[in-house]
C-alpha cells in the first residue's frame, strides 16, 4: 500500500477583473492629468483677459446687463402673450352691416355699422386736417415705431411742471391699438397690451395705413366714428371740403369728444380748436400768418343741441343684431328696439345726479344701470359716466363681484329644493376648511327665519344653504335664470365672489316678477329690410318662455325680496306708489355697491364702483345704488298702469313716503318727471289698427271715383 501524498494548495490565477480595474484606474489618472493640464492652459490663457480697475467695472456691468437683458427678454415674451393671442388672426374684421335703429314707438335713435367704417382714402383728406391731427396727437408719428420714448419723456416733464396731467404720452399707434383691440379700462394690463399691439401694428401696416385706420375708427362724439362721419355730423360737409377752422375743431375732438363736441359746448370746442392751431405753428406745419384767419373766424357747427344718442344701448343692440343676422342673407336692416327714450333720460339723470352730488364724498367715479320691462325688453342702459370719455360698456362687459346681491340665486336654489320663506336656519359661526365667513356686524342672531336672514343680509345662512343643497345647484340656478358670465362655483360663491355683469343681474332678477318664468331678455323687437319686409320678429322667432322656478319657489322668493325695502338693507329703495322688492350687495373693501330690484312693471340693476377697483369710501348697496334705483322708479311709474308683484299677498304694511337722501348726503332734490307717453293699452290698439291697414287690400281708382262725394252744385 502506497503512502498518501500530502495535499498541495491550488495556485491562485488572476482573473480578467483585475485587468478591468487596472484599466479604469489608469484611465482616470490619465483623464485627471489631462484635465489638470488643460485647466492650467486655460487659466494661463485667461490671465491675458483679466480686467483690472475701471475695465473690470465695465466688464461686470456688461455681464450683469446681459443677465438682466436675458431675464427681461423672457419677461417680455410672457407679457406679450395676450397681445399675440389678440393678433393671432390679424386685424379684427369690421362688420359690413348697416343698421338703422328705432325705439319702441318707431322713432329713429341712431345708426351703427357701415357708416362707421365708410373710410375716405387718406390721400383725399385735406392737408390742413392731417397736419392738425399730427400736430396735436403725435408730432413724431413718422419717426417712432409705435412707442415714442422722447414724447413720453416730454409729456412727463410737462405734467410735472403743470402739477397735473396736461399732456398724454400715448402715440397715435397706441390709440389705434386701443380702439381696435382693447377697451378703455385704466389698468396696467391694458397699457402693456397696448404697447405690444402698437409694435405689431407698426410691423404689419404702413404709416399711412395706420393713420387712415385711426382717422376712420376713432370716436368723435355725437355717436359718430371717424373723421368723415364727424364732418358730416358737425358741419354737414364732406371731409374733403372742411376749412382750416373746421379741421382744427375736428382735430380737437380726439382728446375728449364729449367735452369738446361743438354741438354741446361750442365755446369749449373753439378754445380747443385754437390750441390745435397753436400746436400746428409750434410743430412748424404752418406759420402764424396762415392760421390767423382761422383764429379770427372760428368754425360754427350745425345746431344739434337737442340731438342725443343712446350710444351704450346702440352698441349693445348692434351686437344683438349681428348675432341674429348670422343666418339672414342681408346686411342692411331697420331694427325696432325695446328702447324707451323717456326711461333712458330718467336713468341717465338718476345716475348722473348721484355721481355728481355724492361721487367725491364716497370716492366713486363710475356707475352702470340696466332696466328691463315685464316682457324682458331692455328699456334703458347706462354703461358709464360719459360715453364720450369711455366707450367701455360697464353694464354689459365689466365683470364685478355682486356681493350679497348674488344671494338671490342661492335662496332661489334653496326654495326650489324644498325650503320656504318661513323655515328657520341657524345663524352661528361656520368654518369650511380654512374659511370662516363672518356677518357684517361680526355678530350672530341664533336661529332665524330665511326671510329675516335675507332681509338683514346675514352671511352665514346662505353659506349653510349652499353647502346643504350643493354649490353646483346654485351655479345651475344662476345660469338658468340668465347669468351668462362664467361662475367659479367654489365655496365662497354664496357671498358673491364670482364676477358678473350688471346685465346679468337685471336678467336674473327679472325672473322673480315674471312669476318664475325666464326673463326673456331682448333688445330687438323686429328687423326689416329697406323694403319693409320683416326678416325677424321677436314675437314669432324668439323661443317661447319657459319656467325656471316653480310657482311655490317664486312665491317664497318674492315674499322675502319684498321685505328688503320694508325692513331690510334697502329701505332707501322704498317707493310711494307700489311695493318694491330687491337685494343690496356690497363687496369686500367696499369696491362694489349694488342694488338689484323690481316692481310689477320694471326690473333694474344698479352698480357703483371704480374702473381701477379702488375701494370706495364705505359705499354700500343700500346707499347710492338704492337711492339711484328709487329716484328712477319713482318717475318711471308716473302715468302708467301699475302691476303688482306676483304672490306677495295683501298682508304687507301700507305704502309710506319713500326715504330720500338725508342731510349727510346733501339733501334731496326735485324729482324728475317722466315724459308723457301712450299707455300700453293705447299702444296695442294703435298697433292693431296699423296691422289692419297693412293687411287691407288696396282700393282701385274706379272704386274711389265711384265713392267720391258729389258736389252740391251738381246735384239735381
Amino acid at each position: 500500500m502506497r503512502p498518501s501524498q500530502p495535499h498541495k494548495p491550488k495556485r491562485w490565477v488572476p482573473t480578467r477583473l483585475i485587468e478591468v480595474d487596472a484599466w479604469i484606474d489608469s484611465s482616470l489618472w490619465r483623464f485627471s492629468h489631462a484635465f489638470s493640464a488643460a485647466w492650467e492652459t486655460i487659466t494661463i490663457a485667461s490671465r491675458k483677459f483679466r480686467a483690472r480697475g475701471f475695465k473690470r467695472v465695465l466688464v461686470e456691468l456688461s455681464c450683469e446687463g446681459l443677465t438682466l437683458g436675458l431675464a427681461g427678454f423672457v419677461l417680455l415674451l410672457v407679457l406679450a402673450q395676450p397681445a399675440m393671442q389678440l393678433t393671432a388672426n390679424g386685424l379684427p374684421l369690421q362688420s359690413d352691416y348697416s343698421v338703422l335703429f328705432l325705439d319702441r314707438h318707431g322713432n329713429e335713435i341712431g345708426r351703427r355699422g357701415v357708416l362707421r367704417s365708410d373710410a375716405i382714402p387718406i390721400e383725399e383728406m385735406p392737408d390742413p386736417f392731417i397736419k392738425a391731427v399730427l400736430a396735436t396727437e403725435d408730432r413724431r408719428f413718422f419717426e417712432h415705431w409705435g412707442i415714442d420714448l422722447f414724447g413720453l419723456a416730454r409729456a412727463m416733464s410737462e405734467n410735472a411742471r403743470a402739477g397735473g396731467v396736461v399732456q398724454g404720452g400715448s402715440t397715435l399707434t397706441q390709440q389705434l391699438a386701443k380702439n381696435v383691440f382693447l377697451s378703455n379700462e385704466r389698468t396696467i394690463d391694458r397699457k402693456i397690451n397696448e404697447a405690444f399691439l402698437s409694435l405689431w401694428l407698426e410691423s404689419n401696416l404702413t404709416k399711412r395705413e395706420i393713420l387712415g385706420m385711426y382717422l376712420d375708427r376713432a370716436y368723435m362724439g355725437g355717436g359718430t366714428f371717424g373723421a368723415a362721419g364727424a364732418a358730416q355730423f358737425y358741419f354737414n360737409k364732406d371731409i374733403r371740403e372742411v376749412s382750416l377752422a373746421e379741421a382744427s375743431m375736428l382735430a380737437g375732438l380726439f382728446k375728449a369728444p364729449a367735452k369738446y363736441a361743438p354741438h354741446i359746448n361750442l365755446p369749449a370746442a373753439r378754445a380747443r380748436a385754437n390750441e390745435v392751431l397753436s400746436n400746428m405753428v409750434q410743430a412748424g406745419f404752418m406759420t402764424e400768418g396762415q392760421v390767423v384767419a382761422a383764429r379770427r373766424q372760428p368754425a360754427t357747427a350745425v345746431d344739434r343741441s337737442a340731438t342725443t344718442s343712446p350710444d351704450y344701448f346702440l352698441d349693445f343692440a348692434f351686437a344683438e343684431v349681428q348675432r341674429l343676422a348670422e343666418k339672414i342673407p342681408h346686411r342692411n336692416f331697420i331694427a325696432r328696439t325695446s328702447f324707451d327714450k323717456g326711461l333712458q333720460q330718467l336713468a341717465d339723470e338718476s345716475v348722473a345726479y348721484h355721481l355728481q352730488q355724492f361721487g367725491k364724498p364716497y370716492g366713486v367715479e363710475e356707475a352702470a344701470m340696466v332696466v328691463l320691462d315685464d316682457e324682458g325688453g331692455v328699456r334703458a342702459m347706462v354703461g358709464g359716466r360719459d360715453y364720450g370719455l369711455s366707450q367701455f360698456n360697464r353694464a354689459t362687459k365689466a365683470l364685478r363681484q355682486p356681493g350679497s346681491s348674488f344671494k338671490g340665486y342661492v335662496y332661489a336654489a334653496a326654495m326650489e329644493a324644498g325650503y320656504t320663506s318661513t323655515d328657520k336656519v341657524s345663524d352661528g359661526p361656520i368654518t369650511i376648511g380654512n374659511w370662516s365667513p363672518k356677518n357684517y356686524g361680526r355678530s350672530y342672531a341664533g336661529t332665524v327665519t330665511l326671510t329675516d336672514a335675507f332681509a338683514k343680509s346675514i352671511n352665514t345662512v346662505p353659506v349653510r344653504l349652499s353647502q346643504k343643497i350643493g354649490v353646483d345647484k346654485v351655479t345651475a340656478m344662476a345660469k338658468a335664470m340668465g347669468v351668462e358670465s362664467p361662475l367659479r362655483g367654489d365655496k365662497t360663491m354664496a357671498l358673491g365672489t364670482s364676477e358678473v355683469t350688471v346685465l346679468d343681474q337685471a336678467t336674473g332678477y327679472a325672473v322673480f316678477p315674471a312669476g318664475g318664468m325666464d326673463s326673456h331678455r331682448h333688445a330687438i323687437l323686429t328687423m326689416t329690410d329697406t323694403n319693409g319686409d320683416v326678416l325677424w320678429d321677436a314675437a314669432r322667432d324668439m323661443p317661447p318662455r319657459h319656467r325656471v322656478l316653480s310657482e311655490q319657489a317664486a312665491k317664497s322668493m318674492n315674499e322675502m325680496l319684498v321685505q328688503v325695502p320694508i325692513r331690510g338693507t334697502a329701505r332707501k329703495a322704498a317707493l310711494s306708489m307700489t311695493h318694491a322688492a330687491g337685494k343690496t350687495g356690497t363687496t369686500q373693501a367696499y369696491r362694489d355697491a349694488w342694488f338689484v330690484g323690481f316692481t310689477g312693471n320694471f326690473t333694474a340693476a344698479v352698480w357703483f364702483g371704480n374702473d381701477s377697483y379702488r375701494p370706495t369710501n364705505k359705499l354700500t348697496g343700500g346707499g347710492l345704488p338704492a337711492l339711484t334705483w328709487q329716484r328712477f322708479m319713482e318717475a318711471a311709474h308716473q302715468g302708467i298702469e301699475l302691476r303688482q308683484i306676483p304672490f306677495i299677498g295683501e298682508d304687507l304694511p301700507p305704502l309710506a313716503e319713500p326715504v330720500v337722501a338725508d342731510a349727510a348726503e346733501g339733501g334731496g332734490s326735485p324729482r324728475p318727471v317722466r315724459q308723457l307717453s301712450l299707455n300700453s293699452a293705447t299702444q296695442k290698439l294703435l298697433v292693431g289698427i296699423g296691422a289692419l291697414f297693412d293687411d287691407a287690400r288696396p282700393i282701385g281708382a274706379e272704386k274711389v271715383a265711384a265713392n267720391r262725394p258729389v258736389p252740391t252744385s251738381e246735384r239735381q
